[in-house]
């Protein structure tokens, strides 16, 4: 393996949903560096169907301090309404995600109320100092939505490259109507979802959460027509 590609596979390796993070801000020149990187993401035909808009400092403490009331009142609105269902291995993944996050930080699957406090900092964002908000733009459907979450990869990863955390959040779509108030969105750009990040807390029990993969044989078909193997 070259020194390149060791070098790709450390990062993509390193990348993890991280939910606990330092209040240091990142400097303007970080800022420009990672969204120029991550600018170079893929997109059908080129049209790179993304808007982003990345909120700091006091914009974000006012937030920081709706949210969360707005949610627990009910007040929800969705771009992009939730109709998915997992079941068979997809649910057995989905729980084991949950276990592994709860035990790392010590909370019992009875304790109710803890685990609800834990969902709650998804609207404080973890106490990250800045939060990236990803839009697309109508009439865009799911194949640039498709896009979109190349973009969020590549823009992750390029976090990772500078030490830096990040967690992807679908649960700030529930607040699409009241971002883009907040914010001055266009209301032709829909809210997809939105990512906390900034130097994570070592310290924190929620980093050391670790989800397994799986194994290669369980999601890739390799076709090999000349020995006739599938």
């Amino acid at each position: 393996m070259s020194d390149q590609a060791h070098t790709f596979s450390t990062i993509v390796r390193q990348r993890r949903s991280l939910r606990a993070f330092l209040p240091t801000p990142l400097t303007e020149a970080e800022l420009q560096a990672i969204f120029t990187d991550a600018a170079c993401a893929p997109s059908n035909c080129n049209t790179q169907p993304w808007v982003v808009h990345v909120v700091s400092g006091a914009k974000l403490e006012a937030l920081r301090q709706v949210l969360p009331d707005n949610f627990m009142a009910g007040r929800i609105s969705m771009d992009f309404p939730y109709d998915g269902v997992y079941e068979g291995i997809y649910k057995t993944r989905q729980y084991a995600a949950a276990q592994a996050l709860y035990d790392a930080m010590d909370i019992p699957r009875e304790d109710k109320a803890r685990r609800q406090e834990a969902f709650m900092r998804n609207f404080t964002f973890f106490d990250a100092p800045h939060v990236a908000f990803l839009f697309l733009p109508e009439p865009f459907g799911l194949r640039e939505a498709c896009d979109l979450g190349m973009f969020a990869q590549t823009l992750m990863l390029a976090m990772t490259a500078r030490g830096l955390g990040s967690c992807p959040q679908t649960a700030l779509g529930f607040q699409a109507d009241q971002l883009r108030s907040a914010l001055q969105v266009d209301p032709a750009h829909k809210l997809m979802f939105g990512i906390s990040f900034g130097h994570p807390d070592p310290a924190a029990a929620a980093n050391l959460c670790a989800t397994d993969r799986a194994a290669l044989g369980d999601f890739v078909i390799f076709h090999d027509e000349e020995s006739g193997n599938e």
